[in-house]
């Protein structure tokens, strides 16, 4: 996936809806130092300093998704008690709907507490229910994916084990996704993957996917025959098994698989990298990302939490800067119309003057180079709209370009005197100028200012249009000619 569709992708988050449900509880933090020894009991004493507390379970999940710029319901049963007060009033100062939370007196909101000491963990404390929810709340819930399920771009199930996601729950979360033709992400837990049987794809670790299969994994081969028979056994579309410090492994029911290995870094927690596996991996879905490149972004996430110590979260910034590692500085210029939008708009706002023109360029030369310097000159930011390949054969002939659209794009990416390259397939770079609203539009001089595309829409709002010369001599085409007559 370029980064250009990555960059528009997260852009396009907020305009994405997930539905997550599953088991909801709060992870406290009590962060100490250990310096002596009870005289009570051989146990430490943690003189605790600081207290951090965390949506853990789905709340978790939500977070991710909140973090990454989706929008986010949130379906699932808890406590009438303080805990679960809490819980829903951190939910509503995130802007994440909770009218499908349920309360349930019998039951207790979840909640673990972590006692830590110089960044190890001294003890565990739970409090929570585990039983089934009851038969009403199982309504209540199914009621509501009735009513509102068509409203979601994709379903989000994690499963704790708490008791939320009963068969019948999980039955009515898939049959609906199905209905609607709304993808449903699973995140499981246990031996018993019965329940899951039609979603979308199930994201198990490599134990978990054992535990499942009833097959060990400890080779390729054995790999590939437990995703085979869990694919078969649960007629799921796909299988993503996350493997730790060898990655993760895709398997889809119709494709090849896929392995894409985990990037270097130091670990500090694995607390919640799961978490954030689905989460990115279900955005990518529900925003129409194909499932390969939903997959690498899972785990380019997910190299990125296991930095950092606590159930943590992942931003777009954090991703984006990830995949710039491999790519060259070129690639930091190219974007979508939609991101350069709301760049545009943010210099804008910086009292920055933008400057926009277009062109094939193909066979870039000096001519070329002179006259993007000359635009750039006229304000603080150029835009280079490029015309595409097809755009280009449009308007020249089925014999051009001569260097493709992406080549092109790089190339004129690499000089100073471009700020960001713009593709376009229309023949006309009205579009992008109507978009973009830049000060100054440049054309070259053998136009008239009536012949300029755009021109009116730029003058409407006090904009203005200038005319390049370009360098005598100097053109694709003499270039073109000069090759034939000295070799062809």
């Amino acid at each position: 996936m370029e980064r250009k569709n990555i960059e528009s992708f997260f852009n396009r988050a907020g305009e994405i809806r997930a539905l997550v449900i599953g088991d909801l509880m709060l992870d406290e933090y009590l962060w100490g130092k250990a310096e002596r020894i009870s005289p009570e009991a051989p146990v430490q004493v943690v003189d605790v300093v600081r207290e951090d507390l965390r949506l853990g379970g789905a709340g978790n999940v939500v977070n991710n998704l909140v973090t990454l710029g989706c929008r986010v319901a949130v379906c699932s049963v808890i406590g009438a008690d303080d805990n679960g007060t809490l819980l829903c009033h951190v939910f509503s100062g995130m802007g994440v709907d909770t009218d499908a939370v349920f309360e349930d007196p019998a039951r207790r909101t979840g909640k673990k507490t972590r006692v830590l000491a110089t960044h190890q963990q001294i003890v565990r404390i739970d409090r929570e229910s585990k039983e089934e929810i009851s038969s009403e709340c199982e309504e209540k819930i199914i009621g509501f994916l009735e009513r509102e399920g068509a409203s979601f771009h994709v379903f989000v199930v994690s499963d704790y084990l708490k008791g939320v996601l009963t068969p019948r729950v999980l039955r009515a979360v898939i049959d609906t996704g199905k209905r609607l033709g709304i993808p449903v992400v699973v995140d499981p837990k246990g031996d018993d993957y019965a329940k899951y049987r039609g979603a979308t794809i199930i994201t198990p670790n490599r134990k978990e996917a054992e535990q499942a299969s009833r097959m060990a994994i400890v080779d390729e081969a054995s790999l590939k025959g437990a995703a085979a028979k869990l694919l078969a056994d649960l007629d799921l579309a796909a299988l993503l098994i996350t493997r730790s410090e060898a990655g993760m492994s895709l398997f889809a029911a119709d494709g090849p698989s896929l392995h894409i290995p985990t990037v270097a870094r130091e670990v500090f927690d694995v607390t919640g990298a799961g978490d954030t596996v689905l989460a990115v991996l279900s955005l990518g879905l529900a925003g129409g990302v194909d499932l390969a490149s939903a997959a690498r972004l899972a785990n380019t996430a997910a190299g990125i939490v296991v930095g950092k110590l606590g159930t943590s979260t992942v931003t777009p910034d954090e991703i984006m800067v990830e995949v710039c590692r491999g790519h060259k500085d070129s690639d930091t210029k190219i974007k979508n119309l939609d991101v350069l939008t709301r760049i545009i708009e943010a210099e804008k706002g910086r009292g920055k003057k933008i400057v926009f023109t277009n062109g094939c360029f193909d066979l870039l030369h000096v001519g070329h180079v002179k006259y993007l310097q000359k635009a750039r000159s006229l304000g603080d930011i150029l835009v280079l709209g490029l015309n595409s390949d097809a755009s280009i054969r449009r308007l020249k002939g089925e014999k051009r370009p001569l260097i493709c659209e992406e080549e092109r794009a790089h190339i004129l990416a690499a000089l100073d005197c471009i700020d960001y390259v713009l593709v376009f397939e229309e023949d006309t770079p009205l579009r992008m100028i109507t978009a973009l609203r830049p000060d100054v539009l440049v054309k070259g001089g053998d136009y008239t200012l009536d012949g300029v595309v755009g021109r009116d829409v730029v003058e409407s709002y006090g904009g203005r249009v200038e005319l390049v010369s370009f360098v005598d001599g100097k053109s694709t085409t003499n270039i073109i000619e000069k090759i034939l007559q000295s070799y062809g």
